[in-house]
Parts: structure tokens; C-alpha cells; sequence
């Protein structure tokens, strides 16, 4: 303990405690009223008290939401939400963003995923929040929207989102819930195993209406599920309305001038497949020394939990061996929307060399289109539909010759490079969130007899 004490009156606040000790160095802190000393604190326990708040804080939010006074329907979604660094959680929030700004709709509400002993501070429009792996959560929280102005529920599933076997929590909630509810599904695997294929029919029969990114769902749904064909509706991922412009423009702002750009981004696992692309790289540079290859966003908070940095250190690994140093850069950072388009606008050609045809949505290749990249990747399920209407460039899955096959096609023909990029553009106009939230909010209207 430091002589003299060095104390803080206890009216000031955590942070300025918390200040105190680090600047001075020290362990514990009087505490004092008016002078006198009352106690001792320590960095600890200051912590604790902020954590245990912001806790409270956090959870009553709950009962802050029952009635509402406006005459438009309320719409509430279920999913992982911002700051929550998560693809599912930035595609909810320019959903739910685009919708609020149609003004058709009362404001949305956000109901949102917390995963184990992780807390966030929410924007005002979550009012609500379930921790994955608590199925009594599930149930409360369902309870609570029954007894609200609530009109209905819109579910973003990902599997991986919801606690329990294959997500099956989820279940829970929908049996519980007695509202209308519309589910949007992110992921629907054409071969699941009997737990997984069981959660996602438990879903479907529970839900009153089915939302497919991808015109392949269609097909997969009632094959593989029984899912009957007028509970379907297919609305398309969204992306950014955002000016097309030249690489060059951006180039020079981000220390890329001079350089050909290749880029890939979003959250880094293995199911990405970026180690093809790397290994694609000396066959490209023989063509264009020039190359940059800059993959772009830190590991997934899930996959980092499960195995640290692994997947990215074999990247870096690759990297090294094969003596591609120079060409190639990690932005190990979750971008935030201004700063990721800047990158992308940057980029002369975006690759998606995802290892499984399964994909049936990508929110990156939605932003490569919007920006009008000249796009080469695997035909997953969603690219094939990009793919076939010719605002892609198709590689084979794992075949690093394949990739750079393309990319080199793309150096060598620029008339061809430009002639993609329009194409890319031209067929994203459709998938403008405005656009796309549109969608929605008459589905809304639909489902609520409206």
C-alpha cells in the first residue's frame, strides 16, 4: 500500500478510480466521504461492481417493452446484433436499418443472442436478450414478447447461433412464442445429419413462413424437408446502394497505387478456403509481379474461442513457404462499413474461394457485386445463380490453378475485366437494401393479414 494513501472520494465514478490506480501505479484505493476514509478498493473489485451493473442494466431491459402506441405493426428479430462482431449480426442490423427508414413499420425491436459469459452494450432498440446456452432463457424471454405489443417475430437461423444440440434451443422458444413468426434461413445443408435435418423441420413446421436467400433453397426444402412450396418465399441477401468507381480513385488513399489487387474478406475460419487462393499466388505473380493479395478480417470470435489463431498462422505459414511475403496482406480487423467498401472500391478482382458447394448465402459476395468487382469463385450454391447469369467468373473448389487460371485471365484482358465489373453491378441493383426491406415489410404486411 502506498504512503501517504492516496484515496478518491466515493461519489466520483468506476472510470475515474479505475484511471487513478493505473496512473499512480497501485494496487489498492481509499475510499473516502467528506474527507473521512470509509474503505479500500482495488482494480478488481472496481470491475466486478461495473460488470455486475452494466448485468443489471442489461437484463432490465427486459420489462422496459409491453405496449406500444403506434397503429403500424411491430416487428421483432431474433438473432445476434451489434457490436456483436458476427456476419449475421451486420446483415440484421442493414436489414433492420433500411426498414426503420421506409417508416412503414413501428420501430423495430431487436432480441438478441448473447453467447456464454459474453455482454455487449446494446443500441436502445434491443429490448431484449437470450443467452444461447440457458433454455429457460429461451422461454422467458418468449413469455415476456407474448404479453407485449409485439406484432410478430423474424428469425435469422444459423445454426450455430442458438444453444443445445444442432441449435435446438431454439425449439423452445417457437414452441412457447404466440405470435406470427417468419424465419429467414442463412444456412440449409442439401445432406444434414438426422439432429440437424430434425431442428431445421421442428423450425419449418413451428414457423408460418419460410425467407430463402438463394433460389436453391427451393428445391432442397421440399426434396429434403417436406417443406410445402406456398410457405416459401424468396427475398434475396441485400447489399450496400454504393457509386461505382475505378480502383485507382481509392488506391492511393490505402498505399495501393501501383499495385493489382486481389482481396477476400469476412470472418476468417477454415471454411473459407483462403489458403487456395494463397497457394494460387506464384502462378499469378509470374504473370503480374505487381499482385497484392489482401485478406481482410480477424478470426471469427467462435473459431478463435475453439483454437486461438491456429487457421491464421497456417495461412501465414503458407504464405512464407512459398515466398509470397510481398503479395500478400492481412487486415486482421473487424472493418467497419465505410472502411471495408474503401477496400473493396480499391480492388481490381475479389475471389471466394469457399471449399463446399453448400454456401446457399454470402454477404461478401453481395458487397463484391455492389461494388462492381470483377468476381471469381467456387459455384456454391448462391454463386451458382451469380455464376450463371454472368457476373462471375466460375473456379474449381480447391484447385489453387483453377483460381489463378481466372485471375490471370482477368491481368491479361482488361476489356473483359471491365466488362465483368459492369455485369457484377449491374446485377446487384436489384439487391439494394431498399430494395430488399421492401420485401420484407410487405411479407410482413401479408403474414399479419394486413
Amino acid at each position: 500500500m502506498s504512503s501517504p494513501l492516496i484515496s478518491i472520494e466515493s461519489k466520483s465514478s468506476i472510470k475515474e478510480a479505475i484511471d487513478l490506480l493505473k496512473e499512480r501505479n497501485i494496487r489498492s484505493l481509499g475510499v473516502t466521504e467528506k474527507g473521512k476514509l470509509i474503505g479500500l478498493t482495488t482494480e478488481k473489485n472496481l470491475l466486478n461492481i461495473a460488470h455486475n451493473t452494466y448485468v443489471d442494466r442489461a437484463k432490465s431491459r427486459d420489462t422496459e417493452i409491453t405496449y406500444f402506441t403506434s397503429n403500424k405493426p411491430v416487428i421483432a428479430y431474433l438473432s445476434t446484433y451489434p457490436p456483436r462482431e458476427c456476419g449475421i449480426a451486420t446483415f440484421t442490423s442493414d436489414l433492420v436499418d433500411s426498414i426503420n427508414h421506409q417508416a412503414a413499420l413501428s420501430p423495430s425491436v431487436i432480441i438478441a443472442i448473447n453467447d456464454k459469459g459474453e455482454y455487449y452494450d446494446y443500441p436502445s432498440e434491443v429490448k431484449f436478450q437470450i443467452e444461447k446456452d440457458d433454455k429457460q432463457s429461451y422461454k422467458s424471454v418468449a413469455s415476456k414478447i407474448n404479453n407485449s405489443g409485439i406484432s410478430a417475430v423474424n428469425i435469422q437461423h444459423e445454426y450455430g447461433l442458438f444453444g443445445g444440440n444442432w441449435g435446438d434451443y431454439l425449439l423452445s422458444f417457437l414452441e412457447e412464442l404466440e405470435k406470427p413468426i417468419v424465419t429467414t434461413l442463412h444456412t440449409i445443408l442439401p445432406d444434414p445429419n438426422i439432429d440437424a435435418a430434425r431442428v431445421l423441420q421442428e423450425i419449418i413446421r413451428l414457423s408460418d413462413r419460410i425467407i430463402i436467400l438463394a433460389k436453391a433453397g427451393f428445391k432442397i426444402l421440399e426434396e429434403r424437408y417436406n417443406c410445402a412450396p406456398d410457405k416459401i418465399r424468396y427475398i434475396p441477401h441485400g447489399c450496400p446502394n454504393v457509386p461505382f468507381i475505378k480502383s485507382e480513385i481509392p488506391k492511393g488513399d490505402l498505399g495501393l497505387k501501383d499495385r493489382y489487387v486481389i482481396s477476400t474478406f469476412g470472418l476468417i475460419s477454415r471454411g473459407k478456403g483462403i489458403e487456395y487462393a494463397i497457394r494460387s499466388l506464384p502462378e499469378i505473380i509470374s504473370v503480374e509481379p505487381r499482385v497484392l493479395y489482401i485478406i481482410i478480417g480477424e478470426t471469427h470470435p467462435d473459431v478463435r474461442k475453439q483454437e486461438g489463431e491456429s487457421y491464421r498462422q497456417s495461412l501465414y505459414d503458407i504464405v512464407n513457404s512459398l515466398g509470397v511475403v510481398e503479395n500478400v496482406r492481412f487486415v486482421n480487423r473487424f472493418l467497419n462499413k465505410s472502411d471495408l467498401i474503401r477496400f473493396l472500391q480499391a480492388t481490381d478482382t475479389y475471389v471466394l474461394p469457399y471449399p463446399n458447394r453448400d454456401q446457399i448465402s454470402s454477404g461478401t459476395m453481395l458487397h463484391a457485386l455492389c461494388t462492381g468487382k470483377a468476381i471469381i469463385t467456387t459455384p456454391f450454391l448462391h454463386a451458382e445463380e451469380v455464376i450463371d447469369q454472368g457476373a462471375a467468373l466460375q473456379c474449381e473448389f480447391k484447385d489453387p490453378h483453377s483460381i489463378a487460371e481466372n485471375v490471370n485471365a482477368f491481368i491479361k484482358d482488361e476489356e473483359m475485366r471491365k466488362k465483368y465489373e459492369k455485369r457484377a453491378y449491374d446485377y446487384s441493383r436489384d439487391l439494394i437494401w431498399p430494395t430488399i426491406s421492401m420485401k420484407y415489410i410487405n411479407e410482413f404486411y401479408k403474414d399479419l393479414g394486413l
